[in-house]
């Protein structure tokens, strides 16, 4: 079956760095896009990035625009979140999930209802 295990995360100050990983498994992983959401306490998921299955789109939330870089390894079915310059608002639990839609790009990547897999999430906290 699909599993999606994500790793990274963590405590950092602010303005610090830290990248997540989400290795993918039990699905032809280059021909869908990816994407990442996260969810603050007391918050609904959000859409945080999207990239599509060869990488030659990607698309982010005005709030992590310039700081965050989504980016994927298809030779190792992996989809990474580098995020910099982090600040206490983004502190939340991270999760990668899989597009249904293979071979596809559309404006609506941030739509949660589009994606059919998720990873286990991940804990990022950011003191200010």
């Amino acid at each position: 079956q699909v599993q999606l295990v994500q790793s990274g995360g963590g405590l950092v100050q602010a303005e610090g760095s830290l990248r997540l990983s989400c290795a993918v498994s039990g699905c032809t992983f280059s021909i869908y896009q990816m994407g990442w959401f996260r969810q603050a306490p007391g918050k609904e998921r959000e859409f945080v990035a999207a990239i599509s299955w060869r990488s030659s789109s990607t698309y982010y939330a005005d709030s992590v625009k310039g700081r965050f870089t989504i980016s994927r390894d298809n030779a190792k079915n992996t989809v990474y979140l580098q995020m910099n310059g982090l600040k206490p608002e983004d502190t939340a639990v991270y999760f990668c999930a899989r597009d249904r839609r293979a071979t596809t790009w559309s404006n609506n990547v941030g739509d949660q209802r589009l994606y059919d897999y998720w990873g286990q999430g991940t804990q990022v906290t950011i003191s200010s």
